[in-house]
């Protein structure tokens, strides 16, 4: 029958076994990060970096010991996780008291700290691992030739998915990790070691991961880029079989495998976007996920982040103005206008970014995809139908706008990590659908871009006179999220974030208002991509990729969350540190990496927070403390 409808079964078949085959890779690593996250309630974005490590430590195994795939199955994973327990030692304890979006970037800068070195060391190029001798060869199946390795790994990571279930939900030790996750203190209080649980916990997590790896370096060349390239599928899997659910995470691995396999014969464009769009599908449905539990939030909101710079007014007047006056004269002392430009470009990106998670404290990790449209409608709209400036940029502060609605429509029901990581995915989707798409120019994206005629009569030929058009653009950006902070509006969202179900109570539609929030931030990010693009010539994939969610995060936590000048402060820091150790090439991932720990760990409040924090204790001591040095009495 299938025959007849021109269907070809081989073919057919054979795609389905290749997704198979991909589907147990998403299993076996997806189990290692919903293990983390189920029992430490850690999104663990180092993940697909230690599954990098394992197939590294299987590679160097060989090169430089002579010890075979075999060998490495066992020493790969048991390194890997000793790397995981020491960094669960050192680095995650310092964060399981506070929000744990923090856990998601500690780990992402420990992501970036290994890959950037790793890229540093072995470059891109990358390193073959030969087929185990036991396993070369392969089974005829009629339909198609089926190596005998590839269906070892079938066959293996089968074992371990159900192993590890087994050993979570139906030992006594699973048991105990269970109770842990959930009542911490009642468990000590029966003389269970709750720390050394949680530090094995994660030793176990990051191992699977590298067992992955292993398993993964003989089908594909071992790259310091392999973990990047596959961990937000990965994400996607967990999220759509919901969040810490193990069983989840297996049968979806493993569905998503043959989802992809069919959409390939069908459809092979459609290949790499398919399991973004099951996501948005699944959570139009099931907010939780497929096998996640209705109404469970580790994390309502990002408050935890905001600094509250709203008793600083004069302080916020001095920066401002200094802020001001500099960037006013910046182009007349020496400063290079493009740097500048870029700063500013970026600045605006970092408001729109902190009025979300500042403000509304949401934690959104797919703020590229609303960059890269506002630059890709810029550069189209210039080049092909020719409209001056300032019409491009209302056109991408639109196409934000509509994009960020999408985005909120289906992300805006989640709260917390599981917000995060549906704005990951949904902008990872977005990110497929641009190297596709004709008009965005694929990999090549859209360049010389011309600058038009301002209004239709002022040439933005010189880059004084585009400058203070880009420093204009900013100063009405800057302006539209400081009247929203300190509008009725902005109240709003800030008793959200402090406390939802109170506003609740109170009358206020908090997901109305919160997707309000978002598409704001979205229209300014298009904005910001736009100008970018008109500054630079050119729209690229680079404008939509998970790296440049990352980079604005980095800028906001240097400058201070939820402070009205950080964000300014941490852009201009960011595009300086980029600009002047760009001669340092893969180095400078790794410096960024280090800032992201280094501010999560102990300086959380960024530059601007940390000043306001300071005259803010200097003026509570002051009070306290009278003229003549004698402290004062409140009265009745």
């Amino acid at each position: 029958m299938l025959d007849t409808l021109g269907i070809s079964v081989p073919l057919l078949l054979g795609q389905l076994t290749v997704g198979l085959i991909n589907g147990a890779f998403y299993a076996t690593l997806s189990l290692g990060l919903a293990v983390i996250f189920g029992l430490l309630n850690v999104i663990n974005f180092a993940h697909g970096t230690m599954y990098m490590l394992g197939a590294f430590v299987a590679w160097v195994l060989l090169d430089s010991f002579g010890l075979g795939y075999w060998p490495a199955l066992l020493l790969a994973p048991i390194v890997v996780g000793l790397l995981g327990v020491l960094a669960e030692r050192l680095l995650l304890k310092r964060i399981y008291q506070v929000d744990h979006i923090y856990g998601l970037l500690l780990t992402l800068g420990l992501s970036l700290v290994i890959e950037g070195f790793f890229h540093h060391q072995y470059g891109n190029a990358g390193q073959p691992y030969a087929i185990p001798p036991e396993l070369v060869g392969g089974i005829k199946l009629g339909f198609m030739f089926l190596p005998n390795y590839r269906a070892w790994v079938i066959a293996a990571s089968l074992i371990l998915c159900l192993g590890t279930w087994a050993l979570i939900e139906k030992t006594k030790l699973g048991a105990y990790l269970r109770a842990a996750s959930e009542n911490p203190m009642l468990v000590r209080a029966f003389g269970v070691r709750v720390p050394r649980m949680i530090t094995l916990t994660y030793g176990l997590g990051v191992g699977l991961a590298a067992l992955s790896g292993v398993m993964a370096a003989p089908i594909y060349q071992v790259t310091p880029s392999m973990g990047s390239k596959v961990i937000i599928i990965v994400f996607a899997v967990v999220v759509i079989g919901g969040m810490g659910s193990i069983l989840g995470a297996i049968v979806t691995g493993f569905a998503l495998g043959l989802i992809e396999g069919l959409t390939k014969y069908f459809y092979p464009a459609g290949s790499s976007v398919v399991i973004f769009v099951v996501m948005a599908m699944v959570l139009l449905i099931k907010p939780a996920g497929l096998f996640g539990k209705q109404g469970v939030s580790h994390s309502s909101s990002f408050s935890a982040a905001a600094s509250g710079d709203g008793g600083s007014s004069k302080l916020n007047r001095y920066v401002g103005t200094g802020l001001l006056v500099f960037a006013l004269i910046a182009p007349f002392i020496g400063i290079y206008p493009g740097f500048l430009m870029k700063a500013l470009c970026f600045a605006v990106f970092a408001c729109a970014f902190n009025l979300l998670i500042g403000y509304a404290g949401l934690m959104s990790f797919g703020h590229a995809a609303f960059f890269g449209i506002g630059a890709y409608i810029a550069g189209y709209a210039m080049k092909e139908w020719s409209v001056t400036p300032e019409v491009s940029l209302l056109a991408c502060t639109l196409g934000g706008a509509l994009l960020g609605l999408v985005f909120g429509l289906l992300a805006i029901r989640r709260q917390g990590i599981y917000f995060a990581m549906v704005t990951l995915a949904l902008s990872e989707m977005f990110y497929f659908l641009c190297v596709k798409a004709p008009i965005t120019g694929g990999e090549d994206g859209l360049r010389d871009v011309p600058h038009g005629m301002l209004f239709g009569f002022i040439e933005l030929n010189t880059s004084i006179r585009m400058y203070f058009f880009v420093l204009a653009v900013f100063l009405l950006g800057f302006y539209l999220v400081h009247r929203t902070i300190h509008s009725p509006f902005g109240n709003v969202l800030k008793a959200i974030r402090e406390n939802e179900p109170r506003a609740i109570s109170l009358g206020y539609k908090t997901n109305q208002c919160k997707l309000i929030a978002f598409v704001i931030s979205a229209a300014l990010a298009g904005l910001a991509g736009g100008t970018k693009t008109l500054v630079f010539d050119i729209a690229a994939l680079s404008d939509v990729h998970w790296a440049m969610s990352a980079e604005v995060i980095l800028m906001t936590l240097i400058g201070g969350i939820g402070t009205v000048l950080g964000p300014v402060v941490g852009a201009i820091l960011l595009t300086a540190i980029e600009g002047y150790l760009a001669p340092l090439g893969a180095w400078v991932t790794t410096i960024q990496g280090v800032a992201f720990i280094g501010c999560v760990l102990m300086f959380r409040r960024g530059l601007i927070g940390t000043l306001f924090d300071r005259k803010t204790h200097r003026v509570g001591a002051s009070a306290a403390i009278g003229g003549d040095g004698t402290h004062q009495t409140a009265r009745p």
